[in-house]
């Protein structure tokens, strides 16, 4: 315990008093800790109660404590109450000036400076020797703490040269002596953790002291006005700034009159103290400039008197601007105190910086008083401090001035490194600063890469959480938007130094928290050391090790302990039609259901069907079939393509969902828990829909054309002339029923599967679940664009209208069967009977179709709607083959001309192809 702390020696006498388990620095740490860690008002008005409870007037003084402790500071608080019971048994034997120079003397310095210190070049300066104060005038002593591993003897000889101020402050009585330097104390810890100016604060010390009078008018101290350039709150960080006070000043020595020899000692004295921000009388600060901006904002420009010898005046220009990059970096560490973990940091490390500095100028003041020390001597030290403090100086400026907060000053003082290249003493510095200044950076790194949590609160990291924290406020597909948005990088917060290796840190922490929504606890393979070296690049393995550490656990909880690929079979299975089967059986139970409108359809009926289908089927040993639904969408395939492509005219506009089938607004739906919803997450189930609803009208189609094949078994009744007449017919059902089938078997087996195959052969090889997103999005979108569901929508409607044709042309066949309203065909019917076998065959069918409320046109004979369906079958199909060969023709790598050549196989439509392509090429 120091002797000269007042504080600690109120506490330390009633701690004896009451032989309370407690220590000085026990309480004085739970008083100044943040708001944070802070113990409660009651308990520490506990800790008070039992230190002082001896004491008579401790009620007392404890109902005051309590009332400051509701709007003050605890540590102004303690100050008051140690204030209270000094008059009772703590006499203190020096004045404040001399416990500060005390507690210079007893603070331990450094182990080396990361300056240039006097003592790595004049290690032979000696202290031993005790001589006496010189009793010239001197400026105020600086009562900035200083690191030192001197004597306290050379301390205080070469801190304080006051010794008139000394003399006149030990003849007043102690008490006053205690009293002032607790409210000095109290004063600046009030100004601390306040923003009111100095009179305001009088006024509650005086309140508070119960009318007595102020530390500065029992000391003779006069009041101190505004300072010159920094606001009254940072006071306290005992940043003089050539403060200047008035009144009580010693009389003005005349420079002029004084030998050489002298000149140099008063100059060089004042120069020392001019260093440390003292305003002295020779050397004086010019006010700065309201209106300066850029460098000018942080500089000092100092006047030397004119009477000065003119070489010490030249020599003391060289050492000044030392003094302005001095006192530049401690305006610019108490302008952004609190301003970020990164920035807090940062002033930390300057904050050592500044110790080492008063470590230099206090060896020099003992070189000065020990006759020593000349101000050539001094500028040849000073030199290698200058030039590293100007870079230091200069790089904080241009931080200061671009506003760079957080990983901006890291990636500013990353480039700063690099530029400077050959100034190892200036490199090392800013190495040493920029190390410091990321360590907090680090911190959230590690935690990050280390368990997936981020801990930001200034918003300085480059991984940003954007959770939900209302489930009102949950989007509908919660795990699509997880992956993509719940955690996002920002760019302008990517030190330069992690800039290559942000998406790996943003995927490590994704991993691990997926991982612990699953219920798995994270342990980290090895401790993790992150620390900024521009010299070796260690963090980036431990970057490395953290995300294949992360990359591989996710893949295992999401392949071995969730079954990732056996859902994906599945998804095939009933999405891609790989079930046949089961996809016969499920259109034949839903046909008369899906042939309704779309609003006449009963969403349960669907589902019993389809949970019947599946027990009936082969896909009853499937373990997921009970994810599998149906589900009936507002808008058929082809609205749907036109709104994903964002065509301005909407190929199907104007209908209505009244005019839309059951048939053409179904599809299935797949539902998957979580962690497997992050890959078959609502976009991949939409891609994998768009698959299935194309095939599945297309299967419906064939199913449509194969019925009429049947039905037209009754040909075999017709008389030779008039089955000749339905030859056309038989025809045209045939090409259809080619263009159909080959455009199935096209998109099934020329597409789908060996897509799947490369895509399953790569699914064995991937490292983490990115590789796995990006596989499963690449099959689903080459599936989608040689199934001509993403090239452009012309292809889509294309086919559509086949199908749209191939239906009505079905339809007719069915009407004209059913009614023989053809004069023709009417006549020629045979009149034999039947035989009993086709009988069975046709009529039971034919008696169970529901009449239809339209039937043909009695204008037209049979034989013109067929050619009219025909024509336009024809039409359709050229022009779509026409639009294939086109497109193939700019893209040689997609399939599309196998389709072309499929249904093409004979050169059947070659010729109207190529008079269609001269059509177009002429306009």
């Amino acid at each position: 315990m120091s002797k000269t702390d007042p504080v600690r020696q109120v506490l330390a006498n009633l701690i004896f008093e009451t032989q309370a388990p407690y220590t000085p620095d026990s309480i004085l740490r739970e008083f100044r800790a943040t708001h944070e860690k802070r113990l409660p008002i009651h308990e520490l008005l506990q800790v008070l109660v039992i230190i002082s409870r001896k004491r008579p007037n401790f009620e007392q003084v404890i109902t005051e404590i309590k009332q400051i402790l509701k709007s003050k500071d605890p540590m102004y608080a303690l100050l008051v109450f140690a204030e209270r019971y000094s008059e009772d048994g703590l006499h203190l034997r020096s004045s404040p000036l001399s416990n500060e120079m005390a507690s210079l003397a007893t603070s331990p310095l450094p182990s080396k400076s990361s300056l240039s210190t006097l003592s790595e070049v004049h290690a032979s300066a000696s202290c031993t020797s005790r001589g006496s104060l010189v009793d010239e005038p001197q400026g105020i002593a600086t009562s900035t703490p200083s690191k030192s591993c001197e004597s306290e003897t050379a301390f205080s000889k070469g801190l304080i040269p006051r010794r008139r101020q000394l003399q006149s402050q030990r003849s007043q009585g102690s008490n006053r002596e205690e009293r002032g330097d607790l409210s000095v104390i109290k004063e600046r810890v009030l100004n601390a953790v306040s923003n009111r100016s100095m009179s305001s604060y009088r006024t509650l010390t005086s309140e508070a002291a119960s009318g007595k009078t102020s530390s500065s008018l029992k000391t003779g101290t006069p009041p101190a006005v505004p300072p010159t350039g920094v606001p009254d709150e940072y006071r306290t960080h005992l940043l003089w700034d050539y403060y200047k006070v008035d009144g009580n000043q010693m009389p003005k020595t005349e420079i002029a009159a004084l030998p050489l020899v002298s000149q140099q000692r008063v100059i060089l004295d004042e120069l020392l103290h001019c260093l440390t921000g003292v305003r002295e009388n020779f050397v004086v600060p010019v006010l700065p400039d309201p209106s300066s901006v850029g460098l000018a904002r942080f500089e000092t420009v100092f006047v030397v008197n004119t009477h000065l010898d003119r070489s010490l005046a030249e020599l003391v220009q060289e050492i000044l601007p030392l003094a302005s990059h001095f006192m530049g970096i401690q305006k610019i560490v108490t302008a952004t105190d609190g301003q970020g973990q990164v920035i807090n940091s940062l002033n930390e490390a300057l904050q050592e910086l500044t110790y080492d500095f008063y470590l230099l100028i206090v060896q020099a003041e003992q070189e000065l008083h020990h006759q020593q020390l000349t101000i050539q001597k001094l500028l040849y030290y000073l030199q290698p401090t200058l030039w590293v403090m100007e870079e230091v100086w200069t790089t904080l400026v241009d931080i200061q001035l671009n506003e760079d907060r957080g990983a901006a000053v890291l990636t500013h003082l990353h480039e700063r490194i690099k530029r400077l290249e050959g100034d190892r003493a200036a490199q090392k510095l800013i190495i040493g600063l920029t190390r410091k200044a990321a360590e907090p950076y680090m911190r959230m790194l590690k935690l990050w890469i280390q368990k997936g949590v981020i801990v930001d609160r200034n918003q300085e990291f480059l991984v940003e959480d954007n959770e939900v924290i209302h489930r009102d406020e949950l989007p509908e597909h919660y795990s699509d938007d997880y992956w993509e948005k719940r955690y996002t990088v920002r760019r302008d917060h990517i030190p330069a130094f992690l800039e290559k290796y942000s998406d790996k840190i943003l995927r490590t922490g994704k991993y691990l928290n997926v991982v612990r929504q699953c219920g798995k606890r994270v342990m980290p393979t090895q401790q993790m050391h992150l620390e900024f070296d521009p010299n070796s690049e260690r963090y980036v393995s431990v970057i490395n090790d953290a995300y294949y550490f992360a990359a591989r656990m996710l893949l295992d909880v999401l392949l071995a302990e969730n079954d990732l690929m056996g859902h994906l079979q599945s998804v095939k299975r009933y999405l891609l039609l790989n079930q046949g089967d089961f996809t016969m059986q499920f259109m034949d139970a839903c046909e008369d259901e899906l042939s309704k409108n779309v609003d006449h359809v009963l969403p349960m009926t669907l589902e019993n069907l389809l949970g019947l289908t599946l027990r009936l089927s082969s896909a009853r040993n499937d373990p997921y079939k009970d994810d599998l639904h149906c589900e009936l969408l507002p808008y058929d395939l082809v609205t749907q393509m036109s709104k994903i492509m964002n065509q301005k005219e909407e190929y199907w506009q104007a209908q209505h969902r009244l005019d839309l089938s059951g048939i053409e607004c179904f599809a299935f739906t797949y539902e998957v828990k979580w962690p497997v919803s992050l890959v078959l997450n609502h976009i991949a189930i939409s891609k994998y829909q768009m698959l299935f609803r194309q095939l599945f009208y297309c299967k419906h189609v064939e199913r449509q054309l194969c019925k009429i094949w049947k039905e037209n078994a009754i040909a075999k009744k017709f008389s030779p002339q008039a089955a000749e007449l339905y030859r056309s017919a038989f025809t045209l059902r045939q090409r259809m029923m080619n263009a159909i089938q080959n455009l199935e078997y096209y998109m099934m087996i020329e597409i789908i599967e060996p897509n799947w195959h490369i895509f399953i052969e790569k699914m064995k090889n991937v490292e983490n679940v990115d590789n796995v997103l990006r596989l499963h999005q690449d099959f689903l979108d080459s599936c989608l664009k040689n199934c001509m569901l993403t090239e452009s929508s012309h292809l889509n409607r294309a086919i559509f209208k086949l199908c749209k044709i191939c239906l009505k042309f079905c339809e007719f066949i069915q009407r004209s069967q059913r009614f023989f309203l053809d004069a023709e065909l009417k006549s020629m019917v045979c009149d034999s009977t039947y035989d009993s076998a086709d009988s069975s065959e046709s009529e039971p069918e034919s008696s169970q179709r529901p009449q239809c409320e339209t039937s043909l046109d009695p204008a037209d004979t049979f034989s013109e709607r067929v050619r009219r369906f025909d024509l336009e079958f024809t039409a359709l199909l050229i022009s779509f083959l026409t639009q294939i060969t086109n497109m193939a023709k700019k893209n040689t790598a997609d399939r599309f001309m196998n389709l072309v050549h499929r249904i093409n196989f004979n050169a059947f439509y070659s010729d109207q192809m190529d008079k269609l392509c001269v059509k177009d090429a002429m306009g």
